[in-house]
């Protein structure tokens, strides 16, 4: 049975429901059984290569040809992708997201990406500031071996003072300041890390093809 968007928006606002906040070093969320089950085995089951890294990480953008998007043409060839997207698009969650996390995304748009971390991957400390509203990084993987490879936390001295725990289907939520500092720190990676990075971004955003609605702007 295919998963509907009101699936995807249901689950999500009874996790945001339970979610805990934390204060320090910056404010963040912690959120568990974002996505409703089927959804996060359909979205899996994706078939997208991991990009190779060819020795090179630290930054994202290192390697955008080779990234993957929850775009135009992803939502017609899979029914997971258009049921996600057009739920995180909805003014039921853009109105939730809003006023639990206190970030404006009115104008702003939708963008999603599919990230598929492999052995060799790290990044750098940095905060998302700029033209991203608001940020989530909700974690897939189900493999036993992935549990210590969530998003590190650093303090203003980009000094780690934390780690998020992975687990499948739980989530990292904060809005983008000058102190959000996050990365990856370098570690073994077996097999394929991967997450759902959710992002609200500023009309400035120049990658227009990225978005999961380009001509849609939240109201």
């Amino acid at each position: 049975m295919s998963i509907s968007s009101q699936d995807v928006i249901s689950c999500y606002l009874k996790s945001a429901n339970d979610g805990a906040r934390f204060n320090t070093p910056y404010s963040y969320w912690l959120l568990r059984d974002c996505l409703p089950e089927a959804a996060l085995d359909d979205v899996l089951e994706l078939p997208f290569e991991a990009p190779d890294l060819d020795g090179v990480s630290g930054k994202r953008e290192l390697h955008n040809a080779s990234r993957t998007y929850f775009d135009q043409g992803n939502q017609e060839r899979f029914p997971v992708v258009r049921a996600i997207s057009d739920a995180f698009q909805d003014k039921r969650m853009t109105g939730r997201i809003a006023e639990q996390f206190g970030t404006d995304i009115k104008g702003g748009y939708l963008r999603i990406e599919y990230a598929q971390d492999t052995e060799g991957f790290w990044l750098e400390p940095h905060t998302d500031l700029g033209v991203k509203l608001f940020t989530m990084l909700l974690y897939a993987s189900k493999d036993k071996e992935h549990r210590d490879l969530g998003t590190d936390i650093y303090d203003t001295d980009k000094q780690v003072v934390g780690r998020t725990p992975f687990a499948a289907n739980a989530a990292m939520v904060f809005v983008p300041s000058d102190i959000s500092y996050h990365g990856f720190e370098p570690r073994p990676i077996e097999g394929v890390r991967k997450s759902i990075i959710v992002n609200y971004v500023t009309d400035e955003w120049r990658a227009r093809e990225q978005l999961a609605f380009p001509e849609a702007p939240i109201s």
